[in-house]
């Protein structure tokens, strides 16, 4: 792998290479599979943003290890550890503000998921404007296993690409969706076997590094309009709720079963 830069704010947790044009973001917390922190998001944030003023001429998400983002790190970024403080919502606002820079990017931004993308990762992946998959991958909306909400965009993101049923179906059900059946009901772009995945991503990104900037923001600009004009309403509704359902009972036992690996046993009514 190239040298990386490490986060300001993360540090080796999260990686960034420029190289030929091309912005590489990494997330390196493999023996979590990449489960996110603030410090991470909030620095993936920053590098979006700044990826035009860098030099860059497109930008790509990637994990390191089997997983490409199990969601928020639980341990650190679900409650709030001050006294008598209620709901830790700052990984929520986080994850809101990098699919804001993501859909905001003049720049391509394409996500190449390798393998396991859950809870908050999954808008993360499909706020990008190319999301691909390796066929070992697959998307889980696990938010109700634990008693909450998605959030991240979720409700729109997967809503604009699938439509409500299934977005409905994943929401509600938690079900995984392997890359081949998302690539079947739209979800992301492309899904390709594992063994040709990479150099399958190498082209889609010489591709875009190549082609033409301006007609690309353009561009992304009208697609964003048409189909997320949602996203913004779907961002404070979450936060509302999630911030909500953080506080509940349900949560707290929905994290205890996650942690002691049984089923939890829901009463909030």
């Amino acid at each position: 792998m190239t040298t990386l830069t490490p986060g300001p704010r993360s540090g080796e947790q999260i990686g960034s290479a420029l190289e030929g044009g091309v912005l590489t973001l990494w997330l390196r917390r493999p023996d979590s599979f990449n489960a996110l922190t603030v410090p991470m998001v909030d620095d993936l944030t920053e590098l979006v943003s700044g990826a035009a003023d860098a030099g860059a001429s497109v930008v790509v998400l990637r994990a390191e290890g089997r997983g490409f983002c199990s969601g928020a790190d639980l341990q650190g970024d679900s409650a709030d550890d001050s006294p008598g403080g209620g709901a830790n919502t700052h990984l929520i606002d986080a994850a809101n503000d990098l699919v804001r820079a993501i859909r905001d990017c003049p720049l391509p931004v394409v996500s190449a998921v390798q393998g396991a993308c859950a809870g908050v990762g999954v808008p993360i992946a499909l706020g990008a404007d190319l999301t691909i998959a390796s066929s070992k991958a697959f998307f889980m909306l696990a938010f109700t296993k634990i008693g909450l909400m998605p959030d991240g965009g979720a409700s729109a993101l997967v809503a604009a690409s699938v439509g409500r049923a299934t977005a409905m179906r994943m929401a509600l059900l938690a079900e995984r969706l392997p890359a081949d059946d998302a690539a079947r009901a739209g979800l992301i772009a492309a899904v390709h076997d594992a063994d040709a995945f990479e150099a399958e991503v190498d082209q889609v990104l010489a591709t875009l590094s190549g082609g033409p900037v301006v007609a690309y923001a353009r561009t992304k600009q009208a697609i964003n309009a048409a189909t997320l004009g949602a996203l913004e309403g779907a961002f404070a509704l979450e936060r509302e709720g999630q911030a909500a359902l953080l506080d509940a009972a349900d949560f707290a036992e929905g994290s205890a079963a996650f942690r002691e690996k049984r089923d939890a046993v829901f009463r909030d009514r």
